[in-house]
């Protein structure tokens, strides 16, 4: 066990998601975690052309305040930084930026997925890689570069994705962190290397990735004119577990001998176990199950399955024509509405790309027979109560497969602070669900410092500070068994076959 501090250790967590960033201050005594929360700012794509962008310069420059806030609150010891997966930066030879990244929703990796099947068969990638099918995989935004003759690709030294890519402006280091680097379906998950006979074959030059560190790699100290600019000083740069997911499961404020499943509640749904050891049999593969790497030498066996990115782009529509809903107001609106009538399956394709997302769900709706949402509130609750039946449905595919019966359910991220999500996730599930940390990503970011750091001896322990440090809120199941049941037969008709190219 950690001993008390005669110091308070401060470090400094940035969590980068798809539609916002933030910084926090983590301040540990050696019992308990404390945050300060130093900055939020959003992450806006740009659409250039005919090409959507994340605005990297934009979020670096925030990246900086964020920084400066923080040295002016406290004296930090060290930074991470973590983001979403997938999405890439591309460095030539003296170290700058070959263009903004481009954003995982952009079109170019249409038909992608097809093309590559042609040449690696989705069964043998899945089994050297242990990663689901999905068209914004690396993979397939590399093979779109090369398709399409794109002179990038070929003249970059480095690809670096977009956690390493800050930590690179920030300190000098080029390496990819291992929890990120399994999502590109570019890693051997067998042996932890880069799978550059797969990628030979597929055209792409395995010579731009770097080498793979682990979640706790110190990078070094921050560049002199970062830390100037900043006025932090030459504090280090700790590789947390940088694929935002991989730091919000490290946060589960989970007890070692409860069998338990988690999901991960933001932009997307992440439906989970926590395993030893990756799953790459047919049964896994037939259901597109996803093996990525985790903190403390586990694998989170997952499904991805669309989150609240339907709720941020409906808010997002009606916001420009005039309906600006908080989210708060949007939820009180969905439980004034009609419970159980309508349902969609969120990860119709329809529903991936931004756009008018009211107006898909209504059609979704007719063409399967049901009534469509009139209002707000009918959106609401219909996009809420098919993303909890979804999760459900898919934990208990996730939980066949792995021979596992969770026993509970911890739900963290964004959507453990949507009380009504919660509740209908247990009901949905059929389990007790624990809700909370809300900002489980940050938080394991900043555990996983202070395992560098030598303050905590693993990820046990780092978990019994969580459960000290955060509480957590507890549903119960709707004892309305027989209106649930009805409830998912209904749900699972409308989940009609798809390959899973097409089926996240």
């Amino acid at each position: 066990m950690s001993v008390r501090r005669t110091a308070t250790l401060n470090m400094l967590a940035v969590d980068l998601g798809a539609a916002s960033g933030r910084a926090v201050i983590g301040r540990f005594d050696g019992e308990t975690l404390g945050t300060e929360w130093v900055a939020r700012f959003p992450n806006q794509s740009v659409r250039l052309g005919d090409t959507l962008y994340w605005d990297f310069l934009r979020l670096f420059e925030d990246v900086l305040d964020s920084l400066r806030r923080a040295g002016q609150i406290a004296s930090i010891t060290s930074v991470g930084v973590d983001a979403w997966g997938v999405d890439f930066g591309l460095l030539d030879r003296s170290g700058r930026l070959l263009g903004n990244p481009v954003h995982y929703r952009d079109g170019r990796t249409d038909g992608m997925v097809a093309a590559a099947r042609r040449i690696v068969s989705p069964e043998e990638l899945f089994g050297r890689t242990g990663i689901q099918t999905l068209p914004i995989n690396t993979i397939y935004q590399l093979l779109a570069i090369v398709r399409s003759g794109d002179a990038t690709l070929r003249a970059a030294a480095h690809l670096l994705m977009i956690p390493d890519l800050f930590h690179f402006f920030l300190c000098g280091a080029a390496s990819t962190e291992y929890t990120n680097a399994t999502t590109t379906q570019c890693l051997d998950i067998s042996t932890r290397a880069w799978a550059t006979d797969v990628l030979e074959r597929l055209g792409i030059p395995a010579v731009v990735f770097p080498p793979i560190v682990d979640p706790g790699c110190s990078l070094g100290a921050v560049r002199t004119e970062v830390a100037e600019t900043t006025g932090l000083g030459r504090v280090e740069v700790i590789a947390p577990a940088t694929h935002d997911t991989g730091s919000a499961v490290a946060a589960v404020p989970a007890v070692d001998d409860v069998s338990w499943a988690y999901i991960s509640s933001g932009t997307w749904s992440l439906v989970g176990l926590e395993t030893r050891a990756p799953r790459l049999g047919t049964d896994a593969f037939a259901f597109n199950l996803t093996n990525e790497g985790g903190v403390g030498g586990r694998i989170r066996l997952h499904k991805n399955v669309t989150g609240l990115w339907l709720l941020e782009e409906s808010r997002r529509h009606w916001a420009s024509s005039g309906g600006d809903y908080t989210y708060a107001q949007l939820v009180d609106l969905a439980r004034g509405a009609e419970p159980l009538c309508r349902f969609i399956d969120p990860d119709d394709p329809r529903f991936l790309p931004p756009g008018d997302m009211p107006s898909r769900i209504h059609a979704f709706c007719l063409e399967r027979g049901q009534p469509a949402p009139t209002t707000a509130g009918e959106v609401v609750r219909t996009l809420l109560e098919s993303l909890a039946l979804k999760t459900g449905w898919v934990l208990t595919q996730i939980s066949r497969i792995a021979g596992v019966r969770p026993a509970v359910v911890h739900l963290i991220g964004g959507g453990a602070s949507n009380d009504l999500l919660c509740q209908l996730t247990a009901d949905a599930a059929g389990l007790p669900v624990l809700a909370g940390p809300a900002e489980a990503t940050a938080i394991g970011n900043l555990m996983v410092q202070a395992i560098a750091r030598h303050e905590l001896a693993s990820l046990e322990e780092g978990r019994q500070l969580i459960r000290r440090s955060f509480p957590v809120r507890a549903y119960e199941p709707s004892r309305d068994l027989a209106r649930w049941d009805e409830a998912r037969r209904r749900f699972e008709a409308l989940l009609a076959p798809a390959s899973p190219v097409e089926h996240h």
